[in-house]
């Protein structure tokens, strides 16, 4: 879930009342078994995403949500699940009719569920929301097939930039509204950090629980490099266990062991560095800007310590987020109910302003520089409402929202959790062995790699 509850506002009370003049009302069993005849013509969805009883705000937003788009669309009737797509059960919920009219996906899943003729086809229903073509082209490219046929919407996204600390920058003499924009800098910036001594580390990295090599890839992408590759006959290889893998993990090693920018303890978890950046004692690492209210809430860390700039080299950055797809087994009309609901909620410039200022009344991070979907005037909507209503340093992330437009996004790879466990070895080996043989690391890796993606 993202922290910014958008809608669509009465225009979806029209557009729905000319799909249910289309033959809206159903009766009779639908895909997910929940739908039911109405004598008065209502058509029940059933949804998933709505967050826990361990998020009792953002629950309270999306029944709140639901609330307004039934009131809205009286002919609908929404019922929310808890949870997101299990890819472990997807299949035989499918079969079994119990999967969502409506379904959370993340952004590595649509190609594989497309190929496997597993979501509807909603190119024809979703020319009824123009709003939709000012979601950012490459996200919008996800949920397509080969001949531009669209599966599904998109509800959030992330990339990945560099959080820094900026009272250390101006320490160690750096400015802190220009973060490091290549890697060489990112060294140089490191070790005058780390010289400030105190315990205090230049730059910080991953190794350990499948984050190394979550970072790894990260920084591959970043140098316009690759992890895994799709060949021509449409089955993948390794592709890193070459000159850019080597600069990779040269780099590390030398920060490491040359520098000694990175400190002495290694790794690495995710919490780790986020520990370290609240205590004052970690100059920079990579990210994504949602860490920074993670850090002030969780390990004690002011928010306005810290900026947020744009990936080292900027030649792609590891993206992510999620969106939602449509059961195959759907009437039209189910689809059409569950893609006004999915649009009321998650892709409708008309209410970002309000989502912006309820998130902020319930002390939601608002003015972090993503989740951000929009192009055009709804980004145009979305910076002047984060302006209003920002929680958050907007300031400070400058460097970021200027650079990340022209900036690839690049999603994971396949099997992407079981190659982050085989690079999490390179990593490691790099940050805790002096002597570690780079070639060999890599070489390894990528036959361990091979052998996952020819056996998916």
């Amino acid at each position: 879930m993202t922290a910014i509850p958008v809608g669509r506002n009465a225009r979806v009370g029209i557009a729905v009342a000319a799909v249910a003049a289309l033959g809206l009302s159903v009766s009779g069993c639908g895909a997910s078994g929940d739908e039911s005849a109405d004598p008065n013509g209502k058509i029940t969805i059933t949804v998933n995403d709505m967050p826990a009883k361990t998020d009792p705000v953002n629950r309270k937003i999306f029944l709140q949500d639901v609330a307004a788009f039934e009131k809205a669309n009286p002919k609908i009737h929404v019922v929310p699940h808890e949870g997101q797509m299990d890819p472990q059960t997807f299949s035989t919920k499918l079969a079994g009719g119990q999967l969502e009219n409506a379904y959370y996906v993340y952004l590595t899943d649509p190609a594989g569920i497309i190929a496997k003729h597993q979501a509807a086809d909603i190119t024809d229903a979703l020319k009824d929301y123009p709003e939709a073509q000012q979601v950012k082209p490459q996200l919008r490219k996800v949920f397509q097939d080969e001949a531009g046929r669209t599966y599904g919407v998109t509800e959030g996204n992330y990339s990945m930039g560099l959080v820094y600390n900026r009272t250390l920058f101006k320490k160690a003499g750096l400015d802190p509204d220009k973060p490091p924009t290549t890697w060489d800098e990112v060294r140089a910036d490191a070790k005058k950090i780390a010289a400030l001594g105190k315990g205090i580390t230049g730059y910080g990295d991953y190794s350990k629980s499948n984050t190394g090599g979550w970072h790894f890839t990260a920084e591959m992408y970043s140098r316009g490099g690759d992890v895994a590759k799709k060949q021509p006959d449409g089955t993948w290889k390794a592709d890193f266990d070459n000159a850019t893998g080597r600069a990779v993990l040269q780099q590390l090693h030398d920060m490491r062991w040359t520098d000694n920018s990175m400190g002495q303890r290694q790794l690495l978890e995710w919490a780790d560095l986020l520990q370290m950046m609240g205590a004052g004692k970690l100059g920079m690492y990579l990210a994504t800007s949602d860490n920074i209210p993670t850090i002030a809430a969780q390990y004690k860390g002011d928010p306005k310590e810290y900026g947020f700039g744009a990936i080292p080299e900027g030649k792609g950055t590891l993206a992510g987020g999620g969106g939602f797809m449509f059961n195959p087994k759907n009437s039209p009309a189910q689809t059409k109910a569950a893609l006004a609901w999915i649009m009321f909620k998650f892709e409708n410039p008309d209410r970002i302003t309000m989502g912006q200022k309820r998130a902020a009344a319930h002390k939601q991070p608002v003015g972090l520089p993503e989740p951000n979907i929009w192009t055009g005037a709804a980004q145009k909507t979305k910076a002047a409402a984060d302006k209003k209503y920002a929680n958050q340093p907007v300031a400070n992330y400058k460097p970021f929202s200027d650079a990340i437009g022209g900036i690839p996004l690049r999603l994971e790879p396949p099997q992407a959790q079981k190659i982050y466990a085989v690079l999490d070895t390179a990593m490691a080996k790099v940050l805790t062995e002096k002597n570690a043989d780079i070639d060999k690391l890599l070489g390894d890796a990528s036959k361990q790699v091979d052998a996952l993606l020819a056996a998916q």
